[in-house]
Formats: structure tokens, sequence, C-alpha cells
């Protein structure tokens, strides 16, 4: 069987993080055989089954034990494993006793499909789970048996609603075993921080993880192993009036983490650019710069100054184009005098003018005492409060939108996901939608993905799919399916691309006089109200992607006898895996449900070349099924398109990481 992993020091000294090999060409011959030969065994499930039926062996035995009795058992596995670690014997005999203590606290049993998920996981694999399968039930099993060897665990998940629900939901059972459970969340102190890392498992998102990392970084300032440590606090002794360097650190390292959602985090948000950033004080003549940029563009022509390419987002300044700028500033001070500055400067305000459209990659929030621009997050539909865009981008859009410019920034520390994961001693996840990507989650992070069989056979059922010519037509037909199954008494979620996109079909539901619910980023503080109320009978919800990845939509006995939850895509992403995620919240758990594909040839997915030839060919004189099957190939096929363009995007970034590090080895090696 292969590596488990094992406890480290306790010290609060012993910060450790996981040193990313070079790239050099025997590593790649060396990942490459292992890739034909570990791979491929490793990612079989079957290996997992006798350590399944050794688990379950203990099950009589367990049940058997009074409560007493049961705590007591709990006992003696947390000494036998901080004594001698995880083996593949304790593993079995943990897993055994979280099993009973769930069973006992929750009501709920871990299926065979669930054990066999936390065994792919605890062995350092991705364990793909169809949506619907109890993935957080499942977490429970190597998060605890890693904390009760020791081991400071992390449950990374994407959105915070995720992150308190998940730890709320699977409190009972840590308690019993005695472990502490931390929360992170946005808007908490250092010091409610600290404490909550301090415990024995936490629950967090990636983001707060992450930045959380990057400002223990700016404090060490690159001296985070343990010599150092301990000679920093040798250097400034604390006491009860001194608060040292040490003092102010949140995170214990980086030891051991599940990823709930492992695409999206590792591979979706892998170039995010996560940077801490110190406010400067704002200058004037660069304020005015950003707003006599934007008053420029406005006097520029697209196609004869400069070139738009909404598909790939790329804005190119043509020669003319270039003339004029040069005459439209050559009276307007120095920053405008380099040619590079200047033509930087008019390509990012065309940027923001007309690559960045507002309710779609940012909204305006009024609810404070001045407007601000808020980012959408792209993979989630969720506000992000806290994240600006740079090189004056974020300051532009703010005067597209006559918002109070924010400061301008100065970058501090900065790190990407894709980096930052690689760090972690022992890193494993799970997820339902690692189909099209198992080679770039072994690529990149040497995690093999091992699929799980179900609990129960899926009666998911897809209905079928429709193209429309217009976007208006699209929409009809959108409301006259939810009267059909309205009446019916079935429960639907509506999936758009955008927030924009919600609240226009929540209009026309309106105007219909259609009783319905919307979930986008404006009301993610009633997430949690409208979830719940989303699988009742003959209740209608408009949702953008914020109700796919870990939302679980319950519906009761009625409505699964009428069919179940039904699920309308209104738009296909970029990544096909965010609309299996929408599909995936009906039919869980062998429950009934169906979904169906409702697009149109106006959808942002397709470039305005395929658009116009599929226009084209809707208007001749041919069978609707071969009509809607030709548009269909090619949404698909943009869609891959735009896969493998993140994909390569992804490539570039691991390269450019891999070359710097190189760099900087060489650099200190020389100091």
């Amino acid at each position: 069987m292969f590596k488990l992993p094992q406890r480290r020091p306790a010290s609060t000294l012993d910060r450790p993080q996981k040193a990313i090999p070079g790239q050099q060409m025997s590593a790649r011959i060396w990942r490459w055989i292992m890739s034909m030969v570990l791979r491929p065994v490793q990612a079989q499930v079957w290996m997992y089954y006798p350590l399944l039926w050794k688990i379950k062996s203990y099950h009589s035995g367990l049940s058997a034990l009074s409560d007493s009795e049961l705590d007591n058992e709990i006992h003696s596995l947390k000494s036998a494993l901080q004594k001698k670690g995880l083996t593949h014997t304790s593993v079995t005999k943990a897993f055994a006793v979280i099993r009973e203590v769930s069973g006992r606290e929750l009501g709920m049993y871990h299926f065979d499909s669930q054990l066999l998920g936390g065994l792919a996981i605890i062995y350092g694999n991705i364990g793909q789970m169809q949506t619907g399968e109890g993935k957080t039930l499942t977490a429970t099993l190597p998060v605890a048996a890693a904390a009760l060897a020791g081991i400071p665990s992390y449950l990374v998940t994407v959105n915070d609603y995720l992150t308190q629900r998940d730890a709320e939901l699977m409190m009972p059972v840590y308690q019993r075993l005695g472990l502490s459970v931390g929360v992170i969340i946005q808007g908490l102190q250092t010091s409610e921080r600290q404490s909550q890392y301090a415990c024995d498992i936490v629950y967090c998102t990636n983001n707060e993880l992450a930045f959380d990392y990057l400002k223990d970084s700016i404090i060490l300032k690159g001296k985070n192993s343990s010599l150092n440590l301990h000679a920093q606090k040798l250097l400034n002794p604390s006491s009860k009036h001194k608060t040292t360097d040490i003092d102010r650190l949140m995170l214990r390292g980086l030891h051991f983490a599940v990823v709930d959602e492992a695409d999206s985090v590792l591979l979706d948000e892998a170039r995010t650019p996560l940077i801490i950033s110190g406010e400067e004080a704002p200058i004037a003549a660069q304020q005015e710069v950003y707003a006599q940029a934007m008053t420029i563009v406005t006097e520029l022509c697209e196609g004869k100054d400069y070139n738009i390419w909404k598909d790939r987002r790329h804005i190119e300044i043509t020669p003319p184009g270039e003339e004029q700028i040069a005459h439209l500033t050559k009276n307007l001070g120095a920053l405008w005098k380099g040619r590079v500055r200047r033509l930087e400067l008019i390509r990012q305000a065309l940027t923001a003018l007309h690559l960045f459209e507002r309710d779609k990659q940012y909204l305006i929030d009024d609810s404070m005492e001045q407007r601000k621009v808020v980012i959408i997050d792209e993979h989630t539909g969720r506000m992000m409060p806290d994240r600006t865009w740079e090189q004056g981008l974020h300051q532009l859009i703010e005067i597209k939108e006559n918002c109070p410019l924010s400061a301008p920034r100065e970058t501090l520390a900065s790190i990407s996901f894709q980096n930052f994961f690689r760090h972690f001693h022992h890193l494993s996840g799970m997820t339902g939608t690692t189909s099209h990507v198992r080679s770039e989650l072994w690529r990149v992070y040497n995690l093999p993905v091992v699929d799980i069989p179900t609990h129960k056979t899926s009666r998911r059922q897809f209905l079928h799919y429709r193209i429309f010519q217009k976007e208006r037509q699209k929409w009809q037909a959108v409301l006259s399916r939810v009267r059909t199954l309205r009446a019916k008494n079935r429960p639907v979620l509506i999936g758009t691309l955008s927030l924009a996109d919600s609240e226009q079909l929540s209009q026309y539901m309106d105007e219909a006089d259609i009783d319905h619910q919307v979930l986008n980023a404006r009301q993610d503080k009633f997430e949690a109200d409208i979830v719940a109320k989303a699988g009742a009978p003959g209740t209608i919800t408009i949702a953008t992607s914020m109700a796919g990845r870990g939302t679980d939509i319950k519906i009761d006995e009625v409505t699964d006898d009428n069919g179940g939850l039904h699920v309308i895509i209104t738009g296909l992403h970029e990544s096909s895996r965010i609309d299996r995620q929408l599909i995936g919240r009906c039919a869980r758990q062998g429950d009934r449900g169906s979904y169906e594909l409702l697009l149109s040839l106006e959808d942002s997915l397709l470039s305005s070349k395929w658009s116009g030839i599929l226009q084209q060919l809707f208007n001749l004189p041919l069978p609707i099924f071969l009509k809607n099957w030709c548009a269909l190939i090619t949404f698909r096929y943009c869609q891959s398109q735009f896969e493998h363009k993140h994909e390569r995007a992804r490539k570039h970034l691991l390269r450019s990481d891999e070359h710097q590090r190189e760099l900087l080895s060489f650099a200190n090696s020389r100091v």
C-alpha cells in the first residue's frame, strides 16, 4: 500500500511546508515513468476493498459498546495514533470508530462508497464521488483520523457558506472524538484567526487560508524554517508587555489538507493571483491620468483605431490608433510622454470600457456610504469584496461607473493557488467533476484520481435540448417550461450564466406573474434560506453558478413521486464542469430528477463567427432536430476550446513559477 501522512513534531515553532522540487530533465523523466506505473495502480478503487472489509469487520464489536465504553475506545485509539502514527491497521480502526461515532451522533453511518472515498483521500488521491454522494460526511474520515494522530488538518472549501455549514453539520462527530474545530471566514480579526487555527481541525476557504499564509510570510520575511523561528524566539524573548513576530503568526504550517471541490480550487482558480497589498496615499496626478484615459478612449473609433476580440478578451491598438492617441495626449503632461506607458493606459481603459460588464464581472454595491465596485468571482458567482484588479484597471472601472476612486495599492506579497497548494506535505481532495482533468492533476500536484462507485444507481434523466436564434425566444421557452413543470408540482432550478441574466429572467417571471426566488451575488446573505426552499413542491429558483458546487437541495417524498427536482440550463459556461455541477443538483442519492438545455445563438460562449454561421444555418429549410444537433456540437466545440485555452494558461503559469523559483534558488545560493 502507499505512504500515509505521518505526525510531525508538536512544537508551536514547527511550521513545515514541502519544498517544491525543480523540474530538471531527470525529474521530468522520473515523473513520466511514475505516471505510467504508479498512477494507474494507485487510481484503482479495488485496491481499497480489503481495507473496507476490515473497517466493516469492526462494526459489530463497536456497536455493542456502551457510550462510556466507546469513549474509552476513542481515548485508547487517540493515544495509539499519537504514539505510532497512521499505519494501515490504525487507519482502518480509526475509520471504524469515526463511523460508529457518526452513526450515534448524527444518525448517519458512512456508506461503503463514503468509506472508499475516505480511504482514497487519506492515501493521497482525489476521490471522484458523484454529486449527492455525501462528500461532507466522507471528509470526516480522513480529517478526523489525521487530527487524532496529532496532525494539524485543514478542510478547504470554496466559500464561506459551505465552510460554516459543513463545520456545523459535522461538529457533533468531532466533539465526541475529543477534537476541536476552528472555522475561518471573512471578517475575523487576527486574534480570532489565531485561536481558530490553533484547533485540531480547521474548516476554511482557499482564499482565507492562502491570504493568511501570505500575511505570515510577510511577518517572517521568508525565514520560516524551524531553526530561524527558534532563533527569533531566542533573540526576542516574549513577555507580558511585548509582542514578538512569532506571536503574530496564524498558521501552524502546511501539514495536511483535504480540498473539497478540488477541481475548482486546484484548477479553475489555479491562475488567480493572490496579492497582499498595502494602500498608498492617493496621488492626484495618477488619478487625473486615469480620468484622462477614460475621456480619450471615447474619442477613438473601433475598427479604425483599435480592434476588439471579445472571445479572446484581447484589444489591439492599430498604427493609426497609436498616432491618434499620441496626438490626443501631446499636451497632457509628462506621464503621457512614454510610448509604452501611454499605450498601456489606453489599452487598460478600453478593457474597462468594453471587456468588463456590470453585473457580469462586477456589481455596484450601494449598501455602503459610498458606491463601490465589487468583483464577482467568475467560477462561483459570488461577491469578492476584498479583491481589486491591478495595474489601474480597478480605478478605471470606478471612473466608468462614477464611483469614488480607491487608493492605488502596493504589492507586498503574492502567490498563486497552484503554487500555494503544492507546498502541503499531504494534499488530497474530493469532487464529482474531474473526468477531463486527470492528467493535469497528476502533472501539477502528483494527485491520482480514484473513481468511487455510487451508493445507489443514478436516476437522473436528460430530457432534451433546444436551441433558439434569439435570446428572447429562449426566455419565453423557459417561462413555458416553468408553467408546465409547476402544474405538475415539481420544483425547478434554472441556471443562468450571470447576475444580469438571472435578474433579466426574474423580470420576465414577474411580468408573467410567476412566483419565484433568485439566488445570485446580491442575495448571498440569504443563501441558506433560498436553498432550503428550493426543493419544495412547485418552487421556482433562478440561480447563477452559486447554486452549483456543494449546494444540497433536499426534496421530500411528494416531490420525488412527482419526478424530483428539474434543472434547466440556460447557458453553457466556459468550463463544462460548472455545468455538470448545476446538473448535479438533481437526482442525488438515488432520488428522481431530470434536466434539459435551453440555449440561444446569442449566448456569450459562441464567438461572433460561429454565431453568424449558425444563424445562417437556422434560416435554411432543414429539419429542426438537425439544426439543434449542429448548434449543440458547435457549443461543445467552443466550450472545449475555452477549456484548452485555460489549461494552456495554467501550464504557462507553472513553467513561470518554476523558472522564477530556479532563478531565486540560484540567487540565494550566491548570497
